[in-house]
């Protein structure tokens, strides 16, 4: 056990032996010391006096965690989309069309389809997925937002007490992004989506608002983005670089297909960021990269690197090529920029 386990006990012998019994008995060698300190805090919580609204908090959240990491555990390997939007979208509604069919087009390629559960837009993005491809992650509301009836699998419908339980599902089990016209509710997924990527809590993924026919709602929003965020610099103007406006379905599926056509993922290892890619890239794209965006690095330059020890220890994708570079981790508009230079090279 390393020094910082030790230090996180609860300080009385018996209480901290009958915890390292019941985590080594419940748990794989490799995750035994996450689960001791699991079950250290919970000891901690119920030790040190929280009131019982504190503990229902906790284990609420815990609880619907804890489900949701097992019913997406199965589909892990498998390329996810949100599709986010207003619950009072009508079924004629130039929106909903433009849902279903985005998801169907998703569906097509080999992507999940994960929806709020409700009705208007989040109806038609499981309507539009096909059988047994489809997640609703529904939100328990005092006035009851009913699943809609286009979720095939139940087992793939998880219901949420906690709106941030529910959003950091969304974006932990997901690989890209949708976002149609909706008010407070859509308005705070689409912005936390580029705010976790804006800051780093999240990695870089495609997000596209899509405007359907006859709307100006992400046009009247880019205007008082621009106007209000950029030009009193609340933001910076490479940030207008996490998010792609579509005007169609098939602009957003390439956008989305384009942003995974060399990039792969993103892995931070000792301070290094490695960016982990489907194929190598010419020697004349490294150049480019080094020329175009070494004002994100905090020194040297982005290389050809080998899987990091680290990375052969949790054995991930270490038959992909990677480039490494230390990434001065505030950039990360600039690093969208950058991905997709990557996703531009012709081999």
């Amino acid at each position: 056990m390393d020094k910082h386990n030790r230090d996180y006990e609860i300080g009385d012998p018996e209480l901290d032996r009958l915890i390292s019994e019941l985590s080594a008995k419940s748990s794989r060698p490799e995750t035994e010391h996450l689960l001791r300190q699991i079950l250290t805090t919970s000891v901690k919580l119920g030790r040190e006096g929280a009131d019982r609204g504190d503990l229902k908090l906790v284990n609420n959240a815990f609880k619907e965690l804890r489900y949701s990491f097992k019913v997406f555990s199965p589909y892990r390997q498998v390329k996810k989309a949100i599709i986010f939007g207003s619950a009072r979208s009508k079924s004629d509604s130039a929106e909903y069309r433009m849902a279903e069919e985005l998801s169907g087009k998703l569906s097509g390629l080999g992507y999940m389809i994960v929806t709020g559960g409700g009705p208007g837009v989040m109806e038609a993005g499981n309507k539009g997925a096909g059988c047994g491809k489809d997640f609703a992650l529904n939100i328990r509301l005092p006035f009851e937002q009913k699943p809609n009836p286009y979720i095939d699998e139940k087992e793939r419908l998880i219901n949420f007490k906690y709106f941030f339980t529910r959003k950091l599902v969304f974006i932990k089990e997901t690989d890209a992004t949708a976002v149609f016209p909706g008010g407070f509710g859509t308005l705070d997924e689409g912005f936390e989506m580029m705010t976790l990527i804006q800051t780093g809590k999240s990695r870089p993924r495609p997000i596209v608002l899509m405007e359907p026919k006859g709307s100006d709602y992400w046009a009247s929003w880019l205007r008082f983005v621009k106007k209000q965020l950029v030009r009193n610099r609340f933001i910076k103007k490479e940030d207008l670089n996490l998010f792609k406006t579509a005007r169609n379905a098939d602009q957003a599926v390439k956008y989305i297909e384009d942003f995974y056509r060399v990039y792969h993922s993103i892995r931070y290892v000792s301070g290094v960021a490695v960016l982990r890619l489907k194929r190598g890239i010419s020697g004349a794209t490294l150049k480019k990269l080094n020329r175009e965006f070494k004002d994100i690095l905090t020194g040297g330059e982005i290389k050809f690197s080998p899987p990091y020890p680290k990375e052969i220890q949790g054995n991930e994708f270490l038959e992909l090529p990677r480039l490494a570079m230390n990434f001065n981790l505030r950039d990360y508009g600039r690093l969208c920029e950058m991905i997709k230079v990557i996703n531009g090279d012709r081999g």
